[in-house]
């Protein structure tokens, strides 16, 4: 229904905040990290995602697109609602979460408020291959010189799965997997994903 909302931040109000654009302000649960940073009176854009309950019906917003896929994957995870989500995305970077749920590290995720070890498990457990059943890329240009051997082609596959699983087209990543790769001193699937979402983040 909505993709974003772009307009002026008018009011902060924990854990909201309010965007009028065209004339309607539009009240909307943002992450408590995220609502810190911004700034009343400024233009701002989010990205939104419309959460319908039976007695309410809500706006979530983001600042961009792959928190907002994160979110929805975290959501899926029964019992996860978004007071979670939001506390795990509030807690972790999107890069430094997914690297913990790939590491399967459910003991530094279960430190999260309102998270349990049991919970973090489950997390782990459901997330995991949700981000990386995606197809990979074995049918595309090789994204590294073929000469390197530092990094090998399952490496790149499963980085690749899961940016394709983040929402990322491959037109996005191929070029900063390639360079990322190319610098690697060991074949370290964490690392890679690692450095790369964080160059992607800056676009």
């Amino acid at each position: 229904m909505f993709d974003y909302i772009k307009g002026i931040l008018t009011s902060k109000n924990s854990p909201y905040c309010t965007i009028e654009a065209c004339g309607i302000g539009y009240s909307i649960l943002v992450n408590p990290k995220i609502l810190d940073s911004l700034s009343l009176d400024k233009e701002l854009k989010l990205y939104v995602k419309l959460i319908h309950k039976e007695d309410s019906m809500s706006l979530c917003g983001f600042i961009n697109k792959q928190e907002r896929i994160i979110f929805d994957i975290l959501t899926s995870v029964s019992g996860v609602g978004s007071k979670v989500a939001f506390s795990l995305l509030g807690e972790f970077e999107i890069n430094e979460l997914i690297n913990l749920i790939i590491a399967q590290d459910f003991k530094a995720i279960s430190k999260t408020k309102g998270i349990g070890i049991k919970m973090a498990q489950k997390i782990v457990l459901e997330i995991k291959d949700k981000l990386t059943k995606s197809q990979n890329i074995q049918n595309a240009p090789t994204p590294i010189n073929p000469n390197s051997k530092i990094v090998s082609k399952e490496t790149l596959n499963q980085v690749a799965s899961i940016l394709d699983s983040l929402g990322y087209d491959k037109k996005e990543y191929l070029d900063t997997l390639t360079l990322v790769s190319s610098r690697m001193q060991k074949d370290d699937e964490q690392e890679l994903l690692r450095e790369v979402l964080k160059i992607l983040s800056l676009f």
